[in-house]
């Protein structure tokens, strides 16, 4: 994740600063030997100094590594606190420059320790700041991640018990019955295997691709049952890529978009293929859209695009040049990923 950096106003930055420079002056408005512009230099060195350590700590703060967030940064620290006895070195000394009268050595170790105290604090408080601002910016990353997820995995849902498809599989079945053709009986099972399938994996985050090709088989048997010679699936996947895992449904849905966008016929067959590219799962096939379908919104790939992405950090690939369309799965290792 992006790290944030931590912003101040400047009106915090100089506000804070006068009213230390302020501060700095009150025993000198209780002694009996008060001297205005002794006490008007002494507020102006000590704002001067703290809005100069204000912006050098804003400035080496974001600096720090993912693995110093959690804690205080010593080196930093240790930095931060020699820039500014240098600083209020100078300062002191041009405030000996000033007020020529003063004992320069008693006054500097004064004004270091000051300094020091000055430092250490801002330090402290922009540390203890940064690391509450990237908390609160964390535990909204990872509620906004859990909201996502949920409306994934809802989506997920709606797709998997999908009205429309259940539907025209009993029209089907329908017909299939009223024909008296042989294939009813296996029709009947291989609907019933699908949504076995569909209560079986809905809660699940991954699956055996193997397990995922039984889903697509089950889902494939009932649209050849639909669109007969209408379309040809051919699967080159085989050996080790069998064992990687994949979200559930995926492939089916990536199918489903096939025949749902695309010309489905005997005169003009969709030929989808199935296959292994280099670490990536390859859904293609050509490009016959229907008619009013150029605008497509897109909700199964962006289901799918959604559900990588918070499995793997990583996004499906979509190629379309207007005569083939791939979709391409990241391969999920089950000992290197999961």
């Amino acid at each position: 994740m992006e790290k944030k950096h931590l912003k101040i106003s400047a009106a915090t930055i100089w506000t804070s600063s006068v009213f230390l420079g302020l501060l700095s002056s009150v025993p000198q408005l209780a002694s009996h030997q008060f001297n205005w512009a002794e006490a008007v230099v002494n507020a102006g060195i000590t704002a001067a100094f703290a809005v100069l350590m204000w912006y050098f700590n804003l400035y080496i703060l974001p600096a720090q590594t993912k693995k110093q967030r959690q804690s205080i940064s010593y080196p930093k620290l240790l930095s931060t606190l020699a820039v500014g006895l240098v600083v209020m070195f100078g300062l002191a000394w041009v405030q000996q420059l000033i007020l020529s009268h003063i004992n320069f050595g008693p006054t500097m170790l004064m004004v270091e320790v000051r300094g020091i105290l000055i430092n250490l604090v801002f330090y402290m408080f922009l540390n203890l700041l940064q690391q509450n601002y990237e908390n609160q910016s964390v535990s909204m990353e990872l509620e906004r991640i859990r909201n996502d997820n949920l409306g994934a995995q809802y989506e997920l849902l709606k797709q998997q018990v999908n009205p429309h498809f259940l539907f025209n599989s009993l029209n089907t079945l329908k017909a299939m019955v009223e024909g008296a053709e042989t294939q009813s009986v296996d029709f009947i099972i291989k609907l019933s295997d699908f949504y076995r399938y569909t209560l079986e994996s809905r809660k699940l985050d991954l699956i055996h691709l193997s397990e995922e090709i039984q889903i697509l088989d089950a889902y494939l048997f009932l649209q050849k049952a639909r669109f007969e010679t209408g379309f040809t699936f051919k699967n080159n996947l085989s050996g080790d890529v069998l064992k990687t895992l994949v979200p559930p449904f995926t492939l089916q849905l990536l199918v489903e978009n096939c025949l749902k966008h695309n010309i489905v016929s005997a005169s003009k067959p969709l030929n989808i293929k199935l296959y292994k590219d280099n670490d990536k799962i390859v859904v293609e096939n050509q490009v016959q859209l229907k008619k009013g379908d150029h605008n497509s919104l897109g909700v199964g790939l962006t289901n799918i695009n959604s559900r990588y992405k918070h499995l793997l950090d990583k996004d499906i690939e979509i190629y379309d040049d207007g005569i083939i369309f791939k979709v391409k799965l990241p391969l999920i290792y089950e000992y290197h990923n999961y």
